[in-house]
């Protein structure tokens, strides 16, 4: 018997004073030849061109929230309680679907394989400049069977193409600045029994560069999730080499 996918899903876009990337991410997710999305956009009342840009596809999303939040975890986890649909897809200001048959193309791949729903399905990431042009494929690719300890070995999945089951996904961690959706891929990933490789290209990820302090501070971040993840001793092993480069750094 034919068992025929047809999921929802519930695409979040969390946007903070970023008019000049959000009109990308709205045309992607408003453009996908699959219908079935709900589409969610959490605004932390940005005060630049934002509303009128919102206002001009209001008709196509499904629900807008607008009010100062405590960042960007904050503002996805409002996304997740106002989410109805199978799957959650978080695509912030900037970020865009690869192409307008992504969704279909991964809803096609789910019908050929013919059994239940994945709790997880997930891809590759493109990085694009800010005129959309490609610049390289991310340094950390997808292994070919993701399991909750695939993590140890970095973000192996960019957490936009890490696309979850809504009855997994538990709200992000407050305490983590930087690397929430980390701890929360790594969290999800511990409750998830069935996950899909899609082989393909998921998402076009703007490639804006972290400032340097930001990024020690998300390191340092990550190397904590890891440790409660993973134990502190396995963590500290795999990355004697991360420790050695913090420490080398000037100013630490």
């Amino acid at each position: 018997m034919h068992n025929h996918h047809t999921p929802v899903f519930s695409i979040i876009t969390v946007t903070y004073n970023a008019d000049k990337v959000l009109e990308d991410t709205i045309l992607s997710v408003i453009s996908q030849s699959y219908q079935q999305v709900e589409y969610i956009v959490i605004d932390g009342d940005s005060k630049d061109n934002t509303h009128s840009l919102i206002e001009k596809y209001r008709d196509k999303i499904h629900i807008l929230v607008s009010e100062p939040d405590k960042g960007i975890y904050d503002a996805m986890n409002k996304g997740i309680k106002l989410a109805t649909g199978d799957y959650l897809c978080f695509l912030n200001a900037g970020d865009t679907f690869h192409e307008n048959s992504s969704l279909q193309q991964i809803v096609e791949g789910l019908n050929k394989k013919n059994n239940e729903l994945p709790d997880i399905i997930y891809g590759e990431t493109a990085l694009v400049d800010a005129h959309r042009n490609f610049i390289r494929m991310r340094r950390l690719s997808t292994p070919e069977k993701l399991r909750w300890k695939s993590f140890k070995k970095g973000m192996l999945v960019c957490h936009q193409a890490f696309i979850a089951k809504r009855s997994l996904a538990e709200p992000y961690d407050l305490n983590y600045r930087f690397s929430s959706d980390f701890d929360w891929c790594i969290r999800t990933m511990k409750k998830a029994s069935m996950t899909y490789n899609t082989h393909q290209t998921l998402i076009d990820y703007l490639e804006e560069g972290m400032t340097t302090q930001n990024r020690q501070a998300s390191l340092k971040e990550r190397f904590r999730i890891m440790a409660h993840h993973y134990g502190f001793i396995s963590t500290l092993a795999y990355h004697a080499w991360f420790i050695i480069r913090l420490l080398s750094k000037p100013g630490q």
